[in-house]
């Protein structure tokens, strides 16, 4: 039996502290893994299924048969071993700031790090992703320039809701222009949302891709007792 409450990891990062850690939840008779920047939850292992959607929503509209794929930061690793879980992925690239997270996996504190560091398609990038995005070089220092099927986002709570307000400019049109110099044509863009879906966003989105749309993700919560929805954007770059 593990303990009710330990705290794995605590680290001071630039954009706040940073905390791993895992609790036994006696209500629901199971160990949940947390990670929390300040006092805000950043992703619990309980609720996953935006996560896990992320990825299915935005393979299933990739047309490459063997697509190159960038996720956004790495949290927990749900979203990226559902990308690896998919045979057709010939690589992927995870980029996220924070160093500590990217050690968890390495050194196997997370469950899911074997998963993406045994995983020869997979690699980890330290960096921050919305400054490459905003990059001519982009995500690959080997080959700078290149560009991928799919480029999916999993870091702020919403556009509109920001871990740290550096990231705002992602979000605009021109933020989002940028980013798909990094995509190849017909190449698709998923962002998580832990918001509902925002007709304004969608509606900014279709401005710039040549489609755009929002994908609602419901499930229960059972600390609420009702159901919670959350939200996948994607958008496909032109031909």
């Amino acid at each position: 039996m593990s303990p009710i409450f330990e705290e794995l990891d605590y680290r001071v990062t630039p954009i706040g502290a940073l905390s791993l850690r895992r609790r036994r939840d006696l209500r629901l008779g199971e160990e949940v893994l947390e990670i929390k920047l300040g006092d805000a939850f950043l992703m619990s292992s309980h609720f996953t299924a935006s996560e896990v959607a992320l990825a299915r929503l935005g393979l299933a509209d990739v047309r490459s048969e063997q697509p190159d794929v960038v996720v956004g930061g790495l949290g927990l690793g749900y979203t990226a071993a559902t990308v690896l879980a998919d045979d057709r992925v010939a690589s992927l690239t995870v980029v996220d700031m924070l160093e500590a997270v990217i050690d968890w996996h390495r050194e196997g504190v997370l469950p899911l790090g074997p998963v993406l560091t045994g995983d020869g398609r997979c690699r980890l990038r330290q960096g921050d992703f919305f400054a490459l995005a905003a990059s001519e070089d982009g995500f690959d220092p080997d080959r700078p320039g290149r560009t991928y099927d799919a480029i999916l986002v999993d870091i702020d709570h919403a556009p509109d809701f920001l871990l740290d307000p550096g990231s705002a400019g992602f979000y605009t049109a021109d933020g989002l222009a940028a980013l798909t110099r990094h995509l190849k044509p017909g190449g698709v863009f998923g962002l998580w949302s832990d918001d509902p879906p925002d007709p304004a966003f969608t509606e900014r989105l279709a401005g710039v891709f040549a489609e755009a749309r929002a994908e609602p993700v419901t499930f229960d919560n059972p600390y609420l007792g009702d159901t919670v929805t959350q939200t996948v954007y994607l958008a496909r770059a032109s031909d």
